[in-house]
């Protein structure tokens, strides 16, 4: 690193979020954490109220402030992205947006998907629907994030920025998900598991390594998206097998369905994410089998 940074987090307070604030302030950086108030920043990171869904709230937070990046953890629709483009424009040199692999759920290649796939330029964005009610932006998710990402992208040169696109997070203590309790659960009671007829591999990444990457991105200069997910996509029974090792006596048993709700990690479609582009700018992730182990065990209170 050459010098600290100014690094504005919008969100941020649990999760991912906290980590990458954690790794920004120990390289150095100057971090200021944006939220409603749900909880602080760690120690040496400064601190701003607004909701960020209210233009004059935000703009009234920040004041005359400029940094350097920003890193939006709390994006997901197309009308936060129209405010923070109006907002952010001229505040910062670099805007870094987390997005989701849920762009691509549309998909359905038996190759891994790279980034062109979804191109921001080429998503129609509609700020008329009903993005402000929760239910809605819930079921819409990976549209608000596509469309999210097309309407950052419009501001061109006067606003770089890139999304990058996270797959699947597994791991740490606090996942909030409660996935991976789910079929912890399935497997001590032997009730079945409900998964698709046929069922499809992802890609996922570990809870720090997602938090290393952002906090590497956000010193890079790179724009447009990026896909952030780890070499060796999973199949749903591979996790259970993962989660087994932690449930004596337990056991497993699928039950395939051909329509209906199916249970986490679990899909009809093949979107798992080509990581290239992100090795190509100098990011190598860690092989999933690798570190799936460890990642299972802290989330299920087992240790290492």
């Amino acid at each position: 690193m050459e010098k600290p940074l100014d690094v504005l987090v919008i969100g941020g307070n649990r999760y991912v979020g906290k980590r990458l604030i954690a790794r920004l302030l120990a390289a150095g950086h100057r971090v200021t954490v944006l939220n409603r108030g749900s909880s602080p920043p760690p120690a040496g990171g400064e601190h701003l109220l607004a909701d960020r869904n209210d233009e004059t709230s935000l703009t009234g937070a920040l004041g005359s402030r400029v940094f350097d990046v920003v890193v939006d953890q709390v994006c997901y629709t197309p009308r936060q992205a129209a405010i923070a483009r109006r907002v952010f424009t001229g505040r910062t040199r670099r805007y870094v947006m987390t997005s989701t692999v849920e762009v691509y759920e549309y998909e359905d290649s038996p190759a891994l998907v790279r980034e062109e796939a979804v191109a921001p330029s080429t998503v129609g964005v509609d700020l008329d629907l009903p993005w402000d009610d929760p239910a809605f932006a819930e079921a819409h998710y990976g549209e608000g994030k596509r469309q999210a990402e097309a309407v950052l992208a419009a501001g061109g040169a006067a606003f770089p920025c890139t999304t990058v696109r996270v797959a699947h997070v597994l791991g740490g203590g606090d996942d909030f998900t409660g996935r991976l309790a789910h079929y912890a659960e399935r497997i001590r009671t032997g009730e079945p598991i409900a998964v698709p007829t046929v069922n499809r591999p992802a890609t996922y990444v570990y809870v720090e390594e997602i938090a290393r990457f952002l906090a590497w991105a956000a010193g890079e200069d790179f724009t447009g998206p990026v896909n952030a997910a780890a070499p060796g996509a999973l199949s749903t029974e591979e996790l259970c097998e993962a989660v087994a090792a932690h449930v004596p006596g337990g056991r497993t048993e699928f039950r395939p369905v051909e329509v209906g709700e199916v249970s986490p990690f679990s899909f009809r479609r093949s979107y798992g994410m080509d990581n290239a582009r992100a090795a190509g700018l100098g990011f190598t992730f860690t092989d999933a089998r690798r570190w799936l182990p460890r990642a299972v065990a802290e989330t299920l209170g087992k240790g290492d």
